[in-house]
């Protein structure tokens, strides 16, 4: 199966980042009612603690760039996680090249 990963690099308003990871599981709910959704995951940077790295997985870039951008559900998606935005996310879409090695 063809999966196009989001990779979105979001930066949180300092001291609301415990706020942002409660609302983020309300809001994983709205992606995962997108048609071409897979799949999400959340991870926050060691480094950085504000930023957090936001992995989608698509069935193609269009599932993601026309058909939920241009939605109503990316509309609520927003709503709920846009206020916590320091400033606008970085996106790019990257496209699976193997299975997962675990080794």
């Amino acid at each position: 199966m063809r999966v196009i990963v989001e990779h979105a690099e979001l930066t949180v308003v300092a001291g609301r980042e415990r706020d942002f990871v409660a609302v983020f599981e309300k809001a994983r709910e709205v992606l995962a009612e997108a048609d071409g959704f897979r799949w999400t995951e959340l991870l926050r940077c060691e480094e950085r603690p504000r930023t957090y790295l936001l992995l989608v997985g698509w069935e193609s870039v269009e599932a993601h760039t026309v058909g939920f951008r241009e939605s109503e559900r990316f509309q609520r998606w927003r709503a709920l996680v846009g206020p916590f935005f320091a400033e606008p996310p970085s996106v790019e879409h990257f496209r699976l090249l193997g299975d997962r090695f675990a080794g």
